[in-house]
């Protein structure tokens, strides 16, 4: 069972890296493979984090 402070800091994570990279991939010429890959990822990060606690997620 994933506990209320793995899924707060797996979707923290998320979110630092994957904005970091679509940042750093957006100075270049962003492949619409990897913009795809980064904007899951944050999706991911998101709903990881909206989750994390108890009741009904917003």
């Amino acid at each position: 069972m994933v506990t209320k402070s793995t899924k707060l800091g797996v979707g923290a994570v998320l979110l630092v890296v994957c904005s970091i990279a679509l940042l750093a991939l957006g100075m270049v010429d962003l492949p619409l493979i990897a913009g795809s890959i980064g904007v899951l990822g944050l999706a991911a990060g998101a709903l990881l984090v909206g989750t994390s606690e108890g009741g009904q997620p917003v």
